[in-house]
């Protein structure tokens, strides 16, 4: 959701183009950034009231291109490119411009954002154990669950010993 609505920004440029007072005197009356407000103001001047309503989306490489080569060729500001173009961030030319630096074209690509939407659709495959449970003779597997049944047993056994020597200490305490 944007911080400033569409009528609060039209109200605020309409003061502005009517001579109300000056940007740093409104935007300090309403403490915005004068800045935010030259930008709102310059953006209705070259595109009208719909430069002050909401806007979501994103750009290609070759429109990113094009802002960018208007920018250099005409000596603009990023804020005046994006005043032109209808780029409602104003930082983005300046990162357009950045990202191209760093990496050419290719880096004016839009990525994905997010988590991929999916994990892939079957699991690695897992090579077969050469003792795998199921190829183990029943006897085998009779005896290790013997084996298990024991050791559970000893552990449980201990376990209650533990117990009891826990209350007797609890015991003589309390007397």
């Amino acid at each position: 959701m944007a911080k400033y609505d569409e009528r609060f920004k039209q109200r605020l440029v309409d003061a502005y183009l009517q001579g109300e007072s000056g940007i740093k005197a409104l935007a300090a009356r309403h403490e915005i950034h004068h800045a935010m407000l030259e930008r709102w103001v310059a953006a209705y001047r070259e595109h009208g009231s719909a430069a002050l309503r909401s806007k979501y989306g994103s750009y290609d490489a070759q429109f990113k291109m094009r802002v960018l080569k208007h920018m250099w060729r005409d000596e603009l500001s990023g804020r005046e490119v994006s005043a032109r173009y209808d780029i409602r961030d104003a930082g983005s030319v300046a990162r357009w411009a950045r990202l191209y630096d760093e990496g050419g074209i290719n880096a004016l690509v839009p990525r994905p954002r997010g988590r991929p939407r999916q994990m892939n659709a079957s699991p690695p495959d897992r090579p077969a154990q050469a003792n795998s449970p199921d190829t183990r003779p029943r006897e085998e597997l009779l005896k290790e669950i013997e084996y298990l049944r024991a050791e559970v047993a000893y552990l449980k056994k201990f376990d209650a010993l533990l117990q009891a020597k826990k209350q007797a200490a609890q015991k003589k305490k309390r007397k």
